[in-house]
């Protein structure tokens, strides 16, 4: 899996240890809360990098929603996606987006999983 390198201010980090739900935008925010969960307990401010590779069945501690875009079948960003939603129900929203010419990679559409 590919490192991401990542910063987080200490008043974000704050604000998200203390909230009761936390929505990911994009599948880099959602490996950086989730490495910083899984190494230190907690969301710890500052500058970081995580390789964190997530996958069925990965036991998420601090995400309880993503909307992350529609990155390209057989991806590991794909995979990670699965294991927070399933993998069936993934697959099924990524035949209606081929099927109504959805736009893939960075610049693309995107979905908001709870």
């Amino acid at each position: 899996m590919h490192a991401e390198s990542f910063a987080i201010k200490p008043a974000a980090a704050r604000r998200i240890d203390e909230a009761k739900r936390v929505l990911a935008v994009g599948t880099t925010s959602l490996r950086t809360l989730e490495a910083s969960m899984r190494d230190h307990g907690q969301i710890l401010s500052g500058p970081g990098q995580t390789n964190i590779f997530i996958y069925p069945p990965f036991q998420f501690r601090r995400v309880d929603s993503c909307s992350p875009i529609f990155t390209m079948p057989k991806s590991t960003l794909l995979i990670l996606v699965s294991a927070f939603a399933g993998r069936e129900f993934i697959l099924e929203a990524y035949r209606q987006a081929i099927a109504e010419r959805y736009r893939f990679f960075s610049y693309g559409d995107c979905m908001l999983i709870r």
